[in-house]
């Protein structure tokens, strides 16, 4: 590579980038993250989760397409988890990829917020 080929912005590695969709399906909001969730990228979760204003939100987050987080994931989910709690809401995690399962797992989260393996089993009442 020469130097002119380095200094170009897009030649260089781009952290991924996470991107949430947003829906609601029986009065219950679902978030769907797609991509790493880690320092660089936790913001855009922690604005989709602020961004539900309803009176007593139920929330799911199904994490299928989750490739990596770290403790920040970790703690956007459980300051939300406190948050809607505090608000008569609840919090649930669907799906979650097999190393993102392991990072629940491993700090304990998945026995603090109900943790599903399927998304209809999150979205029971």
């Amino acid at each position: 590579m020469t130097e002119e080929e380095v200094a170009d912005p897009e030649n260089l590695p781009q952290p991924d980038r996470l991107q949430v969709t947003a829906d609601a399906t029986d009065e219950i909001h679902v978030l769907t993250p797609a991509g790493e969730i880690d320092h660089h990228t936790g913001d855009t979760l922690r604005q989709a989760l602020d961004a539900i204003s309803t009176p007593r939100p139920r929330v799911v987050v199904d994490l299928h397409q989750v490739t990596f987080m770290d403790s920040s994931g970790i703690n956007i989910l459980i300051a939300a988890h406190r948050a809607l709690t505090d608000a008569g809401g609840r919090l649930r995690l669907a799906r979650p990829t097999a190393p993102v399962l392991r990072t629940l797992q491993i700090v304990g989260i998945d026995t603090v917020i109900d943790c599903h393996t399927t998304l209809p089993e999150a979205l029971k009442k």
